[in-house]
């Protein structure tokens, strides 16, 4: 699959994007990257996951079993973050909210498995913060109509509108460099790790990834969804 896809190959390990293999579009070479094919992998354990989610929530029982019951406690768990975050407007946006905990999440622990992040790479995050910033743009504009948001850009006077302007653009920045920065440093350090120590590096390591990969995984997808739904929640309410 290449260099790079897997942290744990030992001898050639790092944490740069890597080219998989080229391919030509209308003329212009282009490549698939480590990038890619973790992002393809992330997304499909994602997509299994939630057709068998699907089907058991289908065929549900009255004594459910091992894996009804742990899709059971990701929904419960998930509503009720969304809703005490969203309240009323929580069930317009679970399903979004809901798909970027699961794929940030799976993405900052895929290093536990020998993968790259995905979230390592700011092409992806960038892009994660620029869907979020195109949803809080519409319900702002929706909500509170075009007149509404040139009044929050003069708030609390007219000559604010230029900071409150770079405010809202450096809404996506931050939230993509915040996550890109926390995942690419652990996965920095333990290439480090990896690199530096050899065959020696094989069974005390794990503590390491329990914190990079695993703790500050899931801190970083709670930090990146809880600024999204207050974001959003303060473009409806304005």
């Amino acid at each position: 699959m290449g260099t790079g896809i897997l942290l744990s190959a030992a001898d050639e390990i790092d944490f740069m994007v890597h080219g998989v293999f080229q391919y030509e579009l209308f003329g212009q070479k282009l490549w698939i990257t480590t990038t890619h094919v973790c992002l393809f992998i992330v997304m499909m354990i994602i997509v299994i996951f939630c057709l068998c989610a699907n089907r058991a929530v289908k065929h549900a029982t009255e004594v459910p079993g091992a894996f009804q019951n742990v899709v059971e406690m990701i929904v419960e768990m998930l509503d009720n973050m969304i809703k005490s975050v969203m309240g009323k407007n929580a069930t317009a946006f679970a399903n979004y909210i809901g798909i970027l905990f699961m794929f940030i999440l799976l993405s900052n622990i895929s290093g536990l498995f020998g993968l790259r992040p995905p979230t390592a790479d700011y092409g992806v995050t960038l892009a994660l913060g620029l869907i979020t910033f195109t949803l809080i743009t519409f319900n702002k504009f929706k909500y509170q109509k075009v007149k509404g948001v040139i009044k929050g850009l003069c708030d609390p006077w007219p000559i604010w509108a230029p900071i409150n302007i770079i405010g809202d653009i450096a809404v996506p920045i931050s939230l993509s460099l915040r996550l890109f920065a926390n995942v690419l440093s652990g996965t920095v350090m333990m290439a480090l790790i990896y690199g530096l120590l050899g065959f020696i590096a094989t069974a005390w390591p794990a503590a390491l990834h329990v914190y990079f990969d695993l703790f500050s995984g899931a801190i970083q997808t709670y930090v990146f969804c809880m600024l999204t739904m207050t974001y959003i929640n303060n473009a409806i309410e304005g």
